[in-house]
């Protein structure tokens, strides 16, 4: 039996069909829309990526230089983010790509960081926030919030209302919010903040965190009517990206393996960030959300729940410290 096992894998049969199922399922993860056909320029804009020195942020960044924008690679690490920054410059023949440092799970370098483009910069045209993490161990902040709620999404959603000034002035311009389709197992408990009722198991704080981000991506769009800037949030699809970095190896693993075949590359999870970023089909569309397809469709039922969406907002601005300030 073992034999006959053996001799059925090896046989070129076996081995060439594999390999041609493989690549037919490779082939199926690719959308219909192609940046590399779209002939947006965008001379004289300003682009800020947010975890650009890796995976599907460095592919956004890549794109909007080679468009020749100014583009901002906010990145946590300094080495890292170089390394981007050089990657970038080359392989776009642009040289007006920059790095600043922000660590989105910290409130204090997220203020820090906006004062610096809010003082350094006259326009901001494209802000994608598409720093995040899955399965990050179970923390708090100094600043009293849980980890991974502050890293995905109560930092984002303080740099982004800290550059609204900024972005309103160089409207038409776009905010694009990085969620995922994980948000459709996701819970609104707002003690989740504060790290309490969570259940640390694989990506489930993850799927909660996903699901706020299309809540206030929807209360931001549309406290932003009339201003010319929109805000959308997508789902990237399920990519070969570092967020699985802090799973242990065997899930890792597990996860490459599947991944070859069934999972996007960083570049092709880039795809619908960049339509939702450029993409003349999308000028004026906002509030909405869009699959790793770029294709415009409904979010989860809690996702699309108005009152929640204003609830969620208010709570979000009273832990960022925002609650005093001017209402946006």
């Amino acid at each position: 039996m073992e034999w006959w096992w053996t001799g059925v894998l090896c046989h070129p049969g076996w081995v060439v069909s594999t390999v041609v199922l493989g690549l037919v399922v490779r082939m199926q993860r690719k959308g219909s829309w192609n940046p590399r056909a779209c002939p947006v320029d965008l001379t004289g804009k300003t682009a800020i990526v947010t975890g650009a020195n890796t995976g599907i942020g460095k592919f956004i960044a890549l794109d909007l230089a080679r468009r020749k924008a100014r583009v901002i690679l906010a990145c946590r690490s300094q080495e890292r983010g170089q390394a981007a920054l050089e990657e970038i410059r080359r392989k776009s023949h642009n040289s007006n790509v920059h790095l600043q440092l922000v660590d989105t799970s910290s409130l204090r370098s997220v203020r820090d960081f906006a004062h610096r483009i809010n003082k350094e910069e006259k326009r901001l045209d494209i802000l994608v926030n598409n720093a995040g993490a899955s399965g990050l161990p179970k923390a708090m902040t100094s600043e009293g919030l849980e980890l991974s709620f502050a890293t995905n999404h109560l930092g984002p959603f303080l740099l982004t209302h800290l550059l609204l000034d900024l972005i309103k002035r160089s409207a038409p311009a776009r905010i694009v919010n990085v969620s995922s389709a994980n948000h459709w197992r996701g819970v609104v408990d707002f003690s989740h903040f504060h790290g309490e009722n969570l259940t640390y198991r694989l990506d489930s704080v993850y799927n909660h965190t996903k699901l706020h981000n299309i809540l206030c991506t929807s209360e931001l769009a549309r406290r932003l009517q009339g201003t010319g800037v929109t805000a959308n949030s997508l789902h990237p699809g399920v990519v070969m990206t570092e967020v699985m970095r802090h799973y242990n190896w065997l899930i890792r693993a597990l996860f490459n393996i599947v991944g070859f075949f069934f999972m996007k590359s960083s570049e092709e999870g880039a795809v619908s960030s960049i339509y939702c970023a450029v993409s003349e089909d999308v000028e004026g569309v906002t509030g909405k959300y869009f699959d790793s397809d770029c294709s415009l469709v409904l979010p989860a039922p809690l996702a699309r729940d108005p009152a929640l969406a204003r609830k969620d907002w208010e709570v979000c601005k009273r832990l960022t410290g925002l609650s005093g300030g001017k209402d946006q």
